[in-house]
């Protein structure tokens, strides 16, 4: 990467997308610019008023803050943002060394805004369109060199803070250290999954997306599909986003969807190309009715009342363009495909059924195949650039080439030609040289299919990350059903769960121990972590509610004891052990994400204490390590009772921190040994590192901590007076108010009668005390047996 600096960024135009990508800027700590027009319609008196000129830019923005999901990982960095107006305040953008245009999607209203920005960028910044289609070589028509050098398209996906996809596409012009790096500071700042495209209509996301949709459009009425069976098969069943094709076109707009397809319409040159994104009439007529889905109320589907006050989805009927009651769509092999976690396998079983809903999937699959095959190098020269587009844009699970790998190459090509449907030529030459997949896996590392030289060659944009999936193919040190022990380089392990949403029961707890027993005896350290959406879900409580009903409570005793003790052996190893947590982090995952030595936490971790909403306490250790942190800050001079309150209110309202920043906040994270990391794919790698720095450092094993201070009665009365209020107050019930009890009495280590020094055993023995006394409790069984019905706890 060059010697560029990002200091200041300008953001010009203030729209749904502008404003938030603005916000992931301020997300990162990069001062930013968010400018827009003057507030039309103004009169003279108001005119004058600099803030009425800029009320349009910052109503868009406070719009942009109080939307969820929110784009910022915490509210206080909004003060990074600053606002102003073109007419005003363009002249600032002289101090920014990354400008960023994000107005209308017209090439006029652009161009005369390039025109003005060339007058104030400094020589050498930065600037970006953030088009989603509009070519890139006619928007620097008129512009000098120095701008044109500079100049190119960096399409972010909406929403900026969640969607990882940013596309990079150069102009002819454009220099290449410009275009090295964007790819690079886009993944290593802004935790995207940077993708280089051509200039070519609607770039890869959405020439492919778009495509794949309009196919199932003319599939869904050759074949006399429903609306509800379509989404059924295209949404989570098939590694797609659960919003599936209908419900994804309601949430992004049905006027969108149309643009982008005409557009692409427009913009093609082969004459069945272009016939083929020719829209629907359905879906023309919906357009003129403003049925466009969430932003009119009603596009595929329309949320309505019946006439006894409850909620409906009506679904709409695209041959009668009326609404209709919805039907549950019904196929055979649907049940037995949702029990395979493993999208390949479960892919590969739906490729064997042969109802009408698996030939639908399967003429789908075809025809993306084909027009993905024929599209390089048009739009791309690297299939892997395409397969990380649609996973990072669209959700999807698996990349195009990586599903036809999943499927088997050569089955599909034959049965392809079988539907008279046939892939691009280097296809067949590739399986007639015996390559029979797009992709392989040595050492750890990826290497892909180049048409151009017609061998593997190593993605070298990867080289830098660990993805586990590449070291499958060699055998594991140790493993059992729940989870894998990998060597991953330079003396460190990985323990990976692969329980449903990598829950934690009997099975991750023995290989956690037997982890730390091979690194202690033979390597330098273990990362626990895992490339699955979330790293856990928490202590598979399902189990805990059977054993609860049946009064096994010398089990349960067992069972929550080994928990504490597996937490307590990571804490006190004689390794460094670093745990990567992402995605939902929750109960027990919480509890060991408290106990390593380090955690390099995803930005995008949601993480907490969540047991109190199960109807107990945090049993693993996480209630015990809360009472530790908050007699650590009384030493740094925190005020003892507002610390204690503020912890126990953490974990009696169940807080989830919604990103790792919040974390950190609220104590989960520590700023003193944790760390955070904006791109996922970074996690592992960086979490190895830490492992090794710690090592070379001169790890020493801890000795467990006897000097805790623990509040007693001090702190319990003004607990209890809490708990009390919140009862009262109705914001807590009976049931709550027990918990909440019990809970004070292990954070001020039971009824002391002054201040004194605990051990962690002793507050172990206390929380797993008061776990075990509310699991007998009806309220209790009742409160999970609730959650196990809605699905908010999962049975394994």
């Amino acid at each position: 990467m060059t010697n560029r600096k990002i200091k200041k960024v300008a953001v010009l135009g203030s729209g749904v997308m502008g404003s938030r990508i603005a916000c992931h800027f301020a997300n990162i700590g990069v001062n930013t610019l968010l400018l827009d027009i003057v507030t039309p319609n103004l009169s003279e008196e108001k005119s004058a008023d600099k803030k009425n000129r800029n009320q349009l830019v910052n109503t868009a923005l406070e719009n942009a803050v109080k939307s969820n999901p929110s784009p910022l990982y915490d509210k206080s960095t909004i003060k990074l943002i600053s606002t102003g107006n073109f007419d005003d305040d363009l002249s600032c953008i002289s101090e920014a060394d990354w400008v960023i245009e994000v107005v209308v999607e017209n090439l006029e209203i652009k161009k005369q805004l390039f025109e003005k920005v060339e007058k104030h960028r400094k020589p050498g910044t930065l600037i970006t369109s953030n088009t989603s289609g509009i070519p890139i070589s006619l928007m620097t028509e008129g512009r000098s060199d120095d701008f044109k050098q500079n100049f190119c398209g960096t399409h972010f996906f909406n929403p900026p803070r969640y969607l990882r996809l940013l596309e990079i596409i150069p102009g002819k012009d454009t220099l290449t250290e410009v275009i090295d790096f964007l790819m690079e500071y886009g993944s290593l700042y802004l935790g995207k999954n940077t993708v280089k495209c051509k200039d070519t209509p609607a770039f890869i996301a959405n020439r492919i997306g778009i495509f794949s949709i309009m196919s199932v459009f003319k599939l869904m009425n050759e074949m006399g599909l429903s609306i509800e069976e379509v989404d059924l098969l295209t949404g989570q069943i098939s590694g797609k986003p659960k919003s599936a094709t209908f419900r994804t076109g309601d949430i992004v707009g049905l006027d969108t969807l149309i643009k982008v397809a005409n557009g692409l319409e427009y913009s093609l040159t082969n004459p069945e190309e272009k016939a083929f994104f020719k829209t629907p009439v359905y879906l023309n007529k919906m357009l003129e009715n403003k049925w466009l889905g969430d932003k009119t109320g009603q596009g595929f589907y329309k949320k309505t009342k019946t006439s006894t006050g409850e909620k409906e989805i009506l679904v709409l009927d695209l041959n009668k363009l009326e609404y209709k009651q919805q039907t549950k769509p019904r196929f055979d092999w649907f049940t037995a495909a949702k029990q395979i976690d493993n999208t390949s396998d479960r892919l590969k079983f739906i490729s064997t059924q042969t109802d009408n809903g698996c030939k639908f999937l399967s003429k789908l699959n075809y025809s993306v195949f084909e027009y993905v095959s024929k599209k390089i190098p048009e739009i791309s020269d690297s299939i892997y650039q395409i397969d990380d587009a649609m996973k990072s844009g669209f959700g999807w699970e698996l990349g195009p080439f990586e599903m036809w790998d999943t499927l088997g190459v050569s089955r599909i090509c034959e049965a392809m030609k079988s539907n008279n449907i046939f892939p691009e030529k280097w296809v067949d030459e590739m399986l007639a040289k015996g390559i029979n997949k797009f992709y392989k896996s040595e050492n750890g590392k990826k290497y892909f299919y180049d048409i151009n030289k017609g061998n593997y060659e190593l993605i070298h944009s990867k080289e830098n990350f660990i993805i586990l999936e590449n070291y499958k193919n060699g055998k594991p040190l140790w493993q059992n059903k729940g989870c894998t022990l990998q060597h991953i380089g330079d003396g460190v392990l990985n323990l990976e769960f692969h329980t449903k949403m990598n829950t934690i029961g009997s099975e991750v707890l023995e290989g956690l121990n037997k982890s730390i027993d091979i690194a202690e005896r033979d390597y330098s350290g273990l990362v626990i972590g895992n490339n699955a959406p979330n790293f856990s879900a928490g202590a598979n409580l399902a189990m805990v509610f059977m054993l609860a009903i049946e009064q096994e409570f010398d089990e349960l005793d067992m069972a929550i004891r080994l928990f504490q003790n597996s937490v307590m052996r990571l804490r006190y190893s004689s390794v460094p052990v670093v745990i990567a947590p992402h995605g939902l982090t929750l109960g027990g995952g919480c509890e060991m994400t408290l106990h390593a030595d380090c955690a390099v936490a995803a930005a995008e971790t949601y993480i907490g204490l969540v047991e109190f909403g199960a109807g107990v306490i945090p049993g693993g250790g996480g209630t015990k390590e809360f009472v530790v942190r908050t007699s650590d800050s009384f030493y740094e001079g925190d005020p003892q009772l507002p610390t204690l309150q503020q912890r126990f209110t953490t974990i009696a309202t169940a807080k989830v921190a919604t990103s790792a920043a919040e974390a950190f906040k609220i104590g989960i994270l520590h700023h003193d040994k944790d760390i955070s990391v904006v791109n996922i794919d970074m996690q592992i790698s960086t979490a190895k590192q830490k492992v090794l720095e710690l090592a070379n450092a001169g790890y020493t094993q801890k000795t467990r901590r006897e000097d805790i201070m623990v509040m007693g009665k001090t702190g319990l009365g003004m607990l209890y007076a809490g708990a009390e209020a919140f009862f009262i107050s109705n914001y807590a019930s009976e049931h709550d108010k027990k918990i909440a009890k019990k809970l004070a009495f292990v954070m001020c280590g039971g009824d002391l009668s002054q201040p004194t020094l605990v051990s962690e055993q002793y507050l172990l023995d206390l929380e797993r005390e008061a776990f075990l006394s509310l699991l007998g409790e009806k309220k209790t069984l009742e409160r999970i047996q609730s959650l196990l019905k809605t699905g908010k706890i999962l049975r394994n």
